[in-house]
């Protein structure tokens, strides 16, 4: 009979230990909330919406992508806001930013490189009639832990720490429900 070396058998004791303690370490994004009650879990599936548009902010020096909720992408097909109508209740917008890099390949060209924080917006009439209907969250990314954090007044741009947080910054549209972002033409 083979004997097994002490260091195998206590290696493969370890190993699962220690993969085991670093999931449970990574955080459960789904599970954090602004004050006022949005939460990242309402949210959940944003990363594979349609695309609305893109933009760079040149003084933050980040670039975002903004993606929609089917509803939301409903709506903007049906010619809402131009046409003068409010978006439905359910519809939601994710903003998400990145510092920029430059591509590899591509010299010329920006690519997302660091990401630096995701933006949500919800419309429910109900929930937000004092801020236009409409509800914001703001979650920074911190690139060395991992984790995300709600936003707070120290940030970039600094963001009021409650669901209301875009609503100062949003009245400058109110004629188009409060929505900045334009459906880009395909």
């Amino acid at each position: 009979m083979k004997k097994t070396p002490i260091a195998a058998v206590a290696f493969a004791a370890i190993v699962p230990t220690v993969l085991g303690g670093i999931a449970l370490a990574q955080q459960d994004k789904y599970a954090l909330k602004v004050p006022g009650g949005l939460a990242f879990s309402e949210f959940r599936g944003y990363e594979s919406w349609e695309v609305v548009a893109t933009s760079h902010s040149a003084n933050l020096k980040l670039v975002a992508v903004i993606l929609a909720n089917p509803e939301m992408i409903e709506a903007y097909k049906a010619g809402i806001p131009g046409n003068g109508k409010p978006f439905p209740d359910g519809a939601k917008m994710a903003k998400i930013h990145w510092t920029p890099k430059m591509n590899e390949h591509f010299p010329d060209t920006t690519v997302p490189g660091t990401l630096h924080d995701v933006d949500f917006m919800v419309k429910d009439s109900k929930r937000f009639a004092d801020s236009g209907g409409w509800g914001w969250a703001v979650f920074d990314y911190d690139a060395a832990s991992g984790t995300f954090a709600p936003g707070t007044e120290a940030g970039k741009p600094p963001q009021g720490h409650d669901a209301k947080c875009g609503f100062t910054c949003h009245t400058r549209v109110q004629t188009k429900d409060y929505v900045f972002t334009e459906y880009g033409k395909r």
